[in-house]
């Protein structure tokens, strides 16, 4: 077991939907939790980087900074994905190490799996086929994260370890339509669609792709955990363990919104993977479970859409 009581901890990223949500779990534990703004540090600038973790040596770090977006941002924007996650985890990863850092968790994504990978996807599919062309600039960046907190425990003995979320939402996700991943997309257009008193919603794609959903103060829980008691090589999915279609759950998204219009889907647009279910059986193994229903989730993610953006 790691132990956090006394140590200083930096959450790279804590503006952000799951660096938020780690930085209020870790504050029920005895650490110092360290954070920067942009203004402060651009991690995307090695110099930046390496003054920061001169000047505040952290013990452990949890990366939870990216870039991220759903399939148009990806298809717009395929350097930006690619070019700057590359650039800021290998900028954090490298400080961590020559800054004597104890422990660091990088977190990756579902989508570092192949888009045909036998379900539930085990941690061991990574690399064993082609992945999904709509979003494959963020997985390989984040693929080569992995990969270099793997060459950093290999060549230094780092420990260095990495966990997979699967598909997240909550407080503080990102609920533009244009760059937004699905479900708040959903909730979004749920709530528009009930407030202008339209008849009907348009979803994307057929509506039969299969998705997991996790809420991201689960998430949260299950990589402070992670980081006090798992140390090796191999990294570690973090999910639900069910999926659910996506016209099902535009279904359940209208029932928590109060919206009573009909659910029409658009062929045209892309479904992306048909389905992606990530296998949470080691994770399990180790003793930890999500405590949030899909339900109790979006409800709970609508309430802070409404309370903030509304």
């Amino acid at each position: 077991m790691y132990d956090l009581a006394g140590k200083r901890v930096f959450v790279a990223g804590h503006r952000g939907m799951v660096g938020s949500a780690v930085a209020r779990r870790l504050a029920a534990e005895t650490c110092t939790v360290l954070t920067a703004s942009r203004d402060a540090m651009d991690l995307e600038r090695q110099a930046d980087v390496e003054r920061f973790f001169t000047a505040e040596r952290p013990q452990a770090v949890v990366m939870a900074a990216a870039k991220v977006g759903g399939i148009l941002a990806n298809d717009r924007e395929p350097v930006e994905f690619l070019q700057r996650n590359l650039a800021m985890e290998m900028n954090v990863i490298k400080a961590a190490h020559e800054a004597g850092v104890e422990k660091l968790l990088f977190l990756g994504s579902s989508c570092i799996y192949p888009k045909f990978a036998d379900q539930p996807i085990t941690e061991s599919a990574l690399l064993t086929g082609a992945l999904e062309p709509t979003n494959e600039w963020y997985a390989i960046a984040k693929i080569a994260g992995i990969k270099l907190c793997q060459a950093y425990m290999k060549q230094h003995g780092a420990r260095f370890i990495s966990a997979m979320p699967t598909n997240l939402y909550g407080p503080n996700d990102n609920f533009d339509l244009a760059t937004s991943h699905v479900l708040p997309a959903l909730i979004r257009k749920a709530h528009e669609a009930k407030l202008a008193g339209l008849d009907h919603v348009t979803i994307w794609g057929t509506g039969s792709p299969r998705r997991e959903f996790l809420f991201s103060e689960d998430c949260a829980d299950a990589l402070v955990f992670l980081l006090k008691h798992y140390e090796d090589y191999e990294h570690v999915n973090v999910g639900s363990g069910e999926d659910i279609a996506i016209l099902d759950l535009m279904t359940l998204v209208a029932e928590v919104v109060g919206f009573e219009g009909r659910i029409e889907t658009d062929p045209s647009k892309p479904d992306g993977t048909p389905r992606k279910l990530m296998s949470n059986a080691k994770l399990a193994a180790m003793g930890w479970k999500p405590a949030t229903t899909l339900r109790e989730g979006i409800a709970r993610a609508y309430r802070w859409y409404l309370d903030t953006l509304g």
